[in-house]
């Protein structure tokens, strides 16, 4: 089929620039005047064409119209001469091609392939912090908020130990203030984030004392940097 006008095929959807039919159908009246015109039989922005702006060769810019293929035939019926229904019937023709069972066949194939390779780019991105879960699951490992705070740098927020234990303070994960100062508070330990571990020492004088370090489970490390860095990183 010979191409009368260049028509895009954007987003699904087929259409022609404005200043494309203008000149094809050989109007006499300047494009603007034209445009303005035919927007009176009731075409809506957005609806059935989107303007922008040329690229400039040097002077302004000037405005064109992306305008539904709909529109397009509804325009070549309106001048009610040669080059309008020559161009009417090329544009039914094309509306049949783009409608055939192949054509829709194969527009459903490439968007099941966008579909797919977007799943797949989404898959990598989530293997990083899904291998780190599935370790930290299967480990009885706890660690130390210093520790946690290097975990979630790897995971793309610098944060810091400090900042770590002040926004644990804020959100109500540790005590802030008394005997208990930074130890974890009963939700935390309910919840399975956190334990203290209590470690007995000798001092020299003969006495005992008792040390409690607060430390994040294997399920408190996977909660934290998810929470903290947005799960699987988005």
């Amino acid at each position: 089929m010979e191409e009368l006008i260049k028509v895009q095929h954007d987003n699904d959807r087929i259409t022609v620039l404005a200043r494309d039919l203008h000149g094809f159908l050989e109007i006499e009246s300047n494009f603007t005047t034209w445009f303005r015109r035919m927007c009176e039989y009731g075409f809506e922005e957005a609806k059935d064409f989107v303007p922008f702006l040329e690229e400039s060769t040097g002077g302004r810019p000037a405005t064109d119209y992306q305008i539904t293929i709909e529109m397009a035939k509804e325009i070549a019926m309106i001048q009610r001469n040669e080059k309008g229904k020559l161009a009417r019937q090329y544009f039914i023709q094309i509306e049949d091609d783009w409608n055939s069972p192949q054509k829709v066949m194969a527009r459903a194939l490439q968007m099941s392939q966008r579909e797919l390779q977007t799943l797949r780019t989404e898959n990598e991105e989530m293997k990083p912090l899904a291998l780190f879960a599935s370790a930290v699951k299967t480990s009885d490992d706890s660690i130390l908020i210093g520790q946690l705070a290097k975990l979630i740098k790897q995971n793309g927020r610098d944060m810091g130990q400090n900042r770590l234990f002040a926004w644990m303070r804020e959100e109500g994960y540790l005590c802030s203030k008394g005997e208990n100062y930074n130890m974890p508070k009963q939700k935390s330990m309910d919840l399975g984030l956190m334990e203290i571990k209590e470690r007995t020492v000798n001092n020299p004088d003969g006495s005992v004392r008792i040390t409690k370090t607060t430390k994040i489970t294997g399920k408190g490390q996977i909660y934290f940097v998810n929470k903290l860095c947005g799960e699987f990183n988005t």
